[in-house]
């Protein structure tokens, strides 16, 4: 995938963290975090929290401090508390990313590591969203494979993550109306299209390069069929209105 986006003349995640506002961003995160950081703090520093949320590709919440606070100040051991009652698990991630701060050289590092990597996958989809979506996907899966939750957990976190899920969908051919089901019904098919297509539902073997290759390289090529086919139909309109049909 990388030669891919090397021949589109995208920049690679070395250059990427090399560019001078990047560079100023997780500079000023790993010198301003501390064992005494509380989610107030983080949240009422505006380039400190983008960074942290930029590293979650939780970006768009930058406004929601309010909410933010809450969500870092969760308790996660409760399965009760707002942070686990969330559908969508990157807030879980983000409550863990800052949970325990006494190793906060570790804590930064893994967080400016996370957020270049998001910013790359950024200026990816900037050529083409499929191949952001692809780029996050692998790294996603690469995390799965590693966990210890239930493969039925985990295929719920990808049907409450957006992107993730936009992947899965598009690799397995559903269409949009699959969203109308039932989620129990939703994570049977999703569980059983990813046996009949990737040969396994369970993330320890999805998470394998073989196996993650096979799901992008099939996305991929559904989505650009759609695209070429969007395209085309676009074209054979115009030509319809401009009366250009022999």
């Amino acid at each position: 995938m990388i030669q891919i986006f090397r021949s589109k003349g995208i920049p690679s995640e070395s250059e990427i963290k090399a560019i001078g506002i990047i560079q100023r961003a997780t500079a000023y995160f790993r010198e301003n975090l501390t064992q005494d950081t509380t989610a107030e703090d983080l949240v009422g520093d505006y380039r400190m929290l983008k960074v942290a949320l930029g590293a979650i590709g939780l970006e768009d919440d930058i406004a929601n401090k309010a909410f933010i606070r809450k969500v870092l100040e969760s308790d996660i051991g409760d399965s009760a508390s707002l942070v686990n009652r969330l559908g969508d698990k990157r807030y879980l991630k983000l409550a863990q990313a800052f949970r325990n701060l006494d190793n906060t050289e570790g804590t930064s590092g893994k967080v400016t590591e996370a957020y270049v990597r998001r910013q790359f996958e950024k200026r990816v989809g900037e050529g083409d969203e499929s191949y952001r979506l692809a780029l996050n996907a692998r790294n996603e899966m690469k995390a799965f494979a590693t966990r210890t939750s239930s493969d039925k957990t985990m295929w719920y976190e990808v049907l409450g993550n957006k992107a993730l899920r936009e992947v899965f969908e598009g690799a397995f051919g559903f269409g949009s109306t699959i969203a109308n089901l039932s989620v129990d019904r939703q994570l049977e098919e999703f569980m059983s299209a990813s046996e009949r297509i990737l040969g396994s539902s369970n993330f320890a073997q999805i998470g394998k390069d073989e196996m993650t290759d096979k799901l992008l390289t099939r996305y991929l090529a559904l989505s650009q069929i759609q695209t070429t086919t969007s395209t085309n139909r676009y074209s054979a309109a115009l030509t319809l209105l401009s009366g250009r049909v022999d």
